[in-house]
């Protein structure tokens, strides 16, 4: 074949797309960009966190007069919190797998069920914070101590509080999606891992914001 049958090859639609498929590279990522932005945001979150949660230790421990105010009463508060978030994490990877399953019927279960429980989770939250406020704690005021204890505790649990709400308003949307068939099952994959990342923080929370501020 002559130099200018090849030139007039590879102008051709069938020659470019043969010539295109020669020079493509791979995707250099295993995963689906969707659940790559999960992932990317998971990330800078957990950053935030971590800044947070630096944060209030170095306050912490630099106050002389940190405030011990949570009773038993509030611990196992924040303990039945703990329980609700670690059986939604076991509901959310119902609904993965029912979806994976193709059972539509039983992911929107699974998933309501989660959302379910953030709200539980939210409700109780909201009364330990109106419990809080009716003793006379404010962003940077309090009864007991140190001001700084309520900028501390409001900003990292309402920070929390507010993923866990914006976690159960997606999963209402994505679990009526999905059972609708505009979503897949990897739109419920991709939340879940949302929501396991919003359980873990929480871990972090209850040792450093509660267990370490109890009333001896």
């Amino acid at each position: 074949m002559s130099q200018a049958d090849l030139a007039i090859e590879s102008l051709s639609p069938h020659g470019a797309e043969a010539h295109g498929a020669g020079v493509m590279e791979e995707s250099p990522f295993a995963i689906p960009s969707s659940k790559l932005v999960m992932w990317l945001f998971i990330i800078s979150d957990a950053c935030t966190f971590g800044a947070m949660l630096f944060a209030y230790g170095f306050i912490r421990n630099s106050a002389a007069d940190w405030p011990q105010v949570f009773e038993s009463a509030s611990i196992w508060n924040s303990l039945l919190m703990t329980f609700i978030l670690v059986s939604t994490s076991l509901t959310v990877l119902f609904a993965v797998k029912a979806a994976q399953s193709e059972d539509r019927a039983g992911a929107f279960r699974w998933t309501m069920v989660t959302a379910a429980g953030g709200i539980l989770f939210t409700l109780l939250h909201i009364r330990e914070w109106l419990s809080l406020i009716g003793q006379g704690a404010r962003l940077f005021q309090n009864p007991w101590g140190s001001p700084m204890f309520g900028a501390a505790f409001f900003s990292i649990t309402g920070l929390h509080m507010a993923h866990v709400v914006g976690g159960v308003v997606a999963l209402i949307v994505v679990g009526l999606s999905y059972r609708s068939g505009r979503y897949a099952a990897r739109h419920i994959e991709i939340w879940a891992l949302y929501w396991h990342f919003v359980d873990l923080v929480w871990m972090f929370v209850v040792p450093l914001i509660y267990l370490l501020n109890m009333k001896r």
